[in-house]
């Protein structure tokens, strides 16, 4: 397949049934599309993706408490021809213009440097745990609003687990799960309580559950932004609390860490001189 334009690559949407849908959904507004991409492109996209181990050499992995078995590939310059004219379907002007029209979020805005998106790949034993996300990019002062998965794994089997969930505010009752099936995608609204995550992944070790993510951000905050700026906050499931006395650690460390960037940025920064000082007063 060659180039083309958005929909040579995105099958035609109903845009006022899956609006409705997203808009009245409940807890986080959420959207599914089965048979999203045309077949053939599909297919192209899914034949592209490297296996685990050369996606280790491109990306980065994932060994952590909370994230484990995971590789992601964000540079879009070492995607493969078909994932990347995916990426530049779901960028464009025509497919930003269909997702303003689905959700009512004016001004939606693609990321361009696929901040946390682009090729994932999760083997046997991942897992992903309830979090929400990172609420702004710190540098360019964007707001986080959507997400988007595509599911791309043509083989997979339910027993395998790898289920995307949607949790309640309180991470009390898991509202909906998705299967990975093939070429489906799933789109939901991102806020401070818009808790996600995958059940653990049981394939086989031949097996790679294959998804394609990109994000969607605005100049102007969520409705319900705290104010504040935060990254990836995980929780446990119900049932998880021994998981939830081993983060602890990795907490600790991490608000360190942060601490420890707060003062190396502070001790970098220039110091006024006595004129600068002066003028201040």
């Amino acid at each position: 397949m060659g180039e083309g334009n958005t929909w040579d690559y995105i099958q035609p949407i109903d845009v006022t049934n899956v609006s409705r849908a997203f808009r009245s959904a409940e807890g986080t507004p959420h959207l599914y599309i089965d048979d999203f991409l045309r077949p053939d492109f599909a297919a192209a996209v899914t034949a592209a993706y490297p296996n685990f181990e050369q996606a280790e050499q491109q990306g980065r992995s994932y060994s952590a408490l909370h994230e484990s078995g995971k590789v992601q590939i964000t540079d879009a310059s070492l995607f493969p021809d078909p994932v990347r004219r995916l990426n530049d379907a779901l960028a464009s002007d025509e497919f930003l213009e269909t997702l303003v029209e689905i959700t009512g979020i004016e001004d939606i805005l693609a990321d361009p440097v696929l901040q946390g998106g682009g090729m994932h790949l999760m083997r046997s034993g991942a897992r992903l745990d309830v979090h929400v996300d990172f609420n702004m990019t710190k540098s360019e002062k964007l707001f986080r609003r959507l997400n988007l998965l595509l599911f791309l794994s043509p083989t997979w089997d339910a027993e395998w687990g790898g289920r995307f969930e949607l949790w309640d505010p309180t991470v009390q009752n898991r509202l909906h799960a998705f299967e990975p099936r093939f070429n489906r995608c799933v789109c939901f609204a991102t806020s401070e309580t818009s808790f996600h995550g995958v059940e653990p992944v049981t394939c086989p070790p031949s097996e790679l559950r294959r998804t394609f993510a990109t994000y969607y951000y605005t100049r102007e905050p969520n409705p319900d932004w705290s104010g504040a700026h935060h990254t990836t906050l995980f929780r446990h499931r119900p049932g998880e609390t021994s998981r939830a006395i081993l983060g602890v650690p990795q907490q600790i460390k991490r608000s360190f860490r942060a601490a420890l960037r707060t003062v190396r940025q502070r001790l970098r920064a220039p110091t006024p001189s006595k004129d600068d000082q002066s003028n201040n007063t």
